[in-house]
């Protein structure tokens, strides 16, 4: 039987539509807020852990709980990769028996979460300094990294044992090292001695807990990015709370210096 015009119109478009590659949702959301890289402070556990009159592990426990939910919620917007400030150089000062809890609490979590974040397509990055890690832990971070090398669904980098400054530093010592000539090096040479020498610098800073602070967290890749500080407490912090800052994102206009466009 012959086809008329009309159907055959109908039938090429939806040929054409099977064969082309459509962008997926999470392609789609990214496109529409531009965000690249979102790092996040992850702030507040303690307060969480206080006000249900929970020890404080309790409160660490449930805000790395909540890391693999807020993992999802990134790539179902789109995001690329996530950088999420674990342990601070400066958190050792912190009672030595909630330091040992907060190291065994990550342990235990990565042995319960790689293989579902390695099946998710999640690259597992360590930014900071090895020394002072127990070894159990550096060793359960190395093998991490090395069994989801090549995933690209979204790079996690795991902020443990960071600090700003020390990442400057060591940028320098890396630089001296290599016998740089002073005169040659400028912003971008310093870029490609940091620990996140290969990533775009992120797009949107998130701190949970309504801290205004900084913490010592990317003081140089962080210099033209956006900030978003909410009261929401990290283990509190669902994909309703990264979505109203995502929008509060897309309402910023970016200058990186310059003169807001008229």
């Amino acid at each position: 039987m012959a086809l008329s015009v009309a159907t055959f119109k109908r039938s090429f478009a939806q040929d054409t539509a099977d064969v082309a590659a459509p962008q997926t949702s999470a392609q789609t959301a990214a496109a529409a807020h531009g965000i690249k890289h979102l790092a996040i402070i992850m702030d507040g556990n303690g307060r969480w852990a206080k006000r249900r009159n929970l020890p404080r592990l309790a409160g660490h426990k449930a805000g790395t709980d909540n890391l693999h939910r807020i993992l999802r919620a990134c790539k179902h917007h789109g995001i690329k990769i996530v950088t999420l400030y674990a342990f601070s150089t400066e958190n050792w000062r912190r009672p030595e028996e909630e330091v040992n809890g907060l190291m065994k609490l990550l342990e235990v979590s990565i042995e319960k979460k790689l293989d579902a974040l390695h099946q998710e397509g999640v690259q597992i990055r360590h930014i900071g300094r090895t020394d002072r890690i127990p070894p159990a832990l550096c060793e359960k971070i190395r093998y991490a990294t090395a069994y989801t090398r090549n995933n690209t669904e979204l790079i996690l980098n795991v902020a443990m044992n960071y600090g700003g400054r020390a990442e400057i530093v060591d940028a320098v010592k890396h630089m001296l090292a290599d016998g740089l000539d002073p005169d040659c090096v400028d912003e971008a040479t310093v870029s490609r001695y940091l620990y996140t020498r290969d990533l775009p610098d992120p797009d949107l800073i998130i701190r949970t807990s309504g801290e205004y602070r900084v913490s010592n967290f990317l003081i140089w890749q962080g210099a033209y990015s956006e900030y978003y500080v909410t009261d929401v407490l990290w283990p509190d912090f669902d994909e309703k709370e990264l979505q109203k800052a995502i929008e509060h994102y897309r309402k910023r206009e970016r200058r990186f210096g310059g003169l807001a466009c008229k």
